[in-house]
C-alpha cells in the first residue's frame, strides 16, 4: 500500500500561480503512475492530470494545458502540480492518486488517493 499527503493549497488572486506536493510512502513510488484530480461542492470528483511512473508521459484535461504542470522527484517520493496563470473557476480540493496503472482520462479512477488540499481562487 502507498500513502500520499498533499500540501501547499491556498488563496490566490487570480493570476497566481501555486505549486502542490503529494508525498508518498509505505511503497516504492515507482510502481505507480501518479494524478491529480479536483472537486468542488456538488460536482464529481475530476480528471486534472497523470504522469507515468518515470515522468516521461504526461496527460492533461484541456481547460489546464499551458497552464499546469505534472511533474515528479522519483528520489524524494513526491509528485508535484505546478499551477499558474490561475482562474477561479480552477477552486476545489485538489486530490493526488496513485496506481500501478496509467489511466489519461477521468474514466480511470486510480485505487490510492490522499485526503486533499483546499485550492481557493479569487477573482
Amino acid at each position: 500500500q502507498v500513502q500520499l499527503v498533499e500540501s501547499g493549497g491556498g488563496l490566490v488572486q487570480a493570476g497566481g500561480s501555486l505549486r502542490l506536493s503529494c508525498a508518498a510512502s509505505g511503497s516504492t513510488f515507482t510502481r505507480y503512475a501518479m494524478y491529480w484530480f479536483r472537486q468542488t461542492p456538488g460536482k464529481e470528483r475530476e480528471f486534472v492530470t497523470s504522469i507515468s511512473w518515470s515522468g516521461n508521459s504526461t496527460y492533461y484535461i484541456d481547460s489546464v494545458k499551458g497552464r499546469f504542470t505534472i511533474f515528479r522527484d522519483n528520489a524524494k517520493s513526491t509528485v508535484y502540480l505546478q499551477m499558474n496563470s490561475l482562474k477561479p473557476e480552477d477552486t476545489g480540493v485538489y486530490y493526488c492518486a496513485a496506481d500501478p496503472s496509467l489511466g489519461t482520462s477521468g474514466s480511470y479512477r486510480p485505487y490510492y488517493w490522499g485526503q486533499g488540499t483546499q485550492v481557493t481562487v479569487s477573482s
